[in-house]
């Protein structure tokens, strides 16, 4: 008996460096990604983007390999985030891959692909909007809008199916955003203020920067308003629609 505590004494630090060393360093990443997480989200509320985008990458390098769905989630959030802080073709271009892997994925939540679509809709009509000021082709700009259109109908016949009325209704708002900015001229474009995500930010695909008008303004306030009327465009975050 003296002998098998003595050697259940002796185990004691040899699990305790097995843990350590094994689940424990998870345990101590998690936290670490808690907290860059936590830091992120405050940085975003005080609308500090691009530090804001640093701790969102900061989460993302330290969260293990095998927790995919929280690592998509924290992608949404700093797409997102990118849009706000003016990093649209950024924020665009993780949001495609991710859609992408969300739809390949039969076990990915429905509702995380639906958020993520949506974000990318989003991205895809600003990013049509700033694609048309830099005076690109129809050819370049218009499968943006077209893809946009087709998502956020998707979302609506969803919402629709679901019972849920105030998704839907929002989503066919920004169906209607979106065929609104299709048919626009131009010059009608140049003549309303610039949606938030917009400003100061470029498409990146202009391949004559500089030759793009800037957005001109208009005295009366009506012909101030976006292509959607009174909002300025899908939020991307689902705020103020």
């Amino acid at each position: 008996m003296r002998t098998l505590a003595i050697l259940a004494w002796l185990m004691v630090p040899v699990l305790f460096g097995a843990y350590h060393y094994g689940p424990g360093q998870e345990r101590l990443r998690l936290d670490d990604v808690a907290r860059s997480l936590a830091e992120a989200d405050r940085l975003a509320a005080d609308e500090d983007w691009p530090a804001a985008v640093k701790k969102y990458d900061e989460a993302l390098s330290g969260l293990p390999e095998c927790r995919v769905d929280e690592a998509r989630r924290i992608r949404l959030r700093k797409a997102k985030v990118q849009m706000l802080g003016r990093q649209l073709p950024e924020a665009g271009a993780g949001l495609r891959e991710l859609v992408d892997q969300l739809q390949e994925d039969r076990a990915a939540d429905p509702r995380l692909r639906d958020d993520a679509r949506e974000a990318l809709a989003n991205a895809q009509y600003y990013m049509t909007w700033l694609m048309r000021l830099e005076g690109l082709s129809a050819d370049e700009w218009e499968p943006e809008i077209e893809s946009a259109r087709q998502t956020y109908r998707l979302l609506a016949e969803q919402a629709e199916s679901a019972g849920d009325k105030e998704s839907a209704r929002r989503h066919r708002e920004d169906l209607e955003s979106a065929i609104r900015l299709e048919r626009m001229e131009v010059g009608e474009l140049q003549g309303l203020d610039l949606p938030k995500q917009c400003k100061n930010c470029k498409s990146g695909q202009c391949k004559k920067p500089g030759n793009g008008k800037k957005p001109g303004k208009k005295k009366d306030a009506q012909e101030k308003k976006d292509a959607r009327g009174a909002s300025a465009g899908p939020p991307p975050d689902n705020s103020g629609s």
